[in-house]
């Protein structure tokens, strides 16, 4: 099979957190003949595996490198503290980073937020990924503070979360390798940003061949508003001319 023979594909990769079912769904409803395949893919390893090819598209967490890269920031996402049922900020609705000033606030090798000054106090070692981290939070070490995605991701029954009011926030959008503008990429752009398939900028419609106009030369004319056909309904085809029937002739 040559290159040219090879069917369309279209490669997206998520970082943990997004959700891509709804415009996963759209682009089988509209492509259904370009199959998408999903890859999971670590926040700080997304940019990488775009810019070596091994995605077309990738939902992203901001700040990327948009040397080689461009993104369209999408939604800015709720950050919340991760604590135990029991815990004492389990009784409010929301906090700040103050109020965790007492606390040891885990900080996972693979957080995404971008902090000034880090809310409590930090932990003897730092837990490898967001899930151990999670794990350390049930098991009473310290809190967590993630983007809420990543604490529903995580989600178990013995632990819950609240906003935290002024920690930074993360960002997801929609990247790609800024070379590789292909017409799949526009239209999974298209289907991100909501355009309908009827858009100008949507899929794109397959041209039509010219027609060719009527040839009317021989086509019959239609009679003006108010002159006979010529055929009478009652006398049809063989009717008498006008469609009247001839008075009959008076004997002499």
């Amino acid at each position: 099979m040559t290159g040219s023979d090879v069917p369309p594909s279209f490669r997206l990769a998520y970082v943990p957190g997004v959700t891509p079912t709804k415009w996963v769904r759209i682009w089988n409803e509209r492509l259904p003949e370009v199959p998408l395949t999903l890859t999971a893919v670590s926040a700080a390893e997304a940019s990488d595996m775009l810019r070596g090819g091994g995605a077309d598209a990738g939902f992203v967490r901001l700040p990327i490198d948009r040397t080689e890269l461009s993104a369209i920031p999408l939604y800015t996402e709720t950050t919340v503290v991760v604590v135990p049922k029991d815990h004492v900020v389990a009784a409010v609705d929301e906090v700040s980073a103050e109020d965790l000033a007492d606390d040891i606030v885990l900080h996972p090798l693979d957080d995404t937020l971008e902090w000034e000054r880090r809310p409590g106090r930090p932990a003897n070692v730092r837990p490898a990924t967001t899930a151990d981290a999670v794990e350390l939070v049930a098991a009473g070490v310290g809190l967590l503070v993630v983007p809420q995605s990543l604490a529903r991701l995580h989600h178990r029954k013995d632990l819950t979360y609240r906003p935290v009011s002024d920690a930074p926030e993360s960002r997801i959008a929609l990247s790609w390798p800024q070379d590789e503008t292909t017409d799949l990429v526009e239209q999974f752009i298209g289907i991100v940003r909501g355009r309908t398939v009827n858009s100008s900028r949507g899929r794109p419609t397959p041209a039509q061949p010219k027609s060719k106009r009527p040839d009317t030369r021989g086509a019959r004319r239609t009679p003006a508003a108010g002159k006979s056909t010529g055929k009478s309904p009652r006398s049809g085809s063989g009717g008498p001319k006008g469609g009247k029937r001839g008075k009959p002739r008076r004997r002499s």
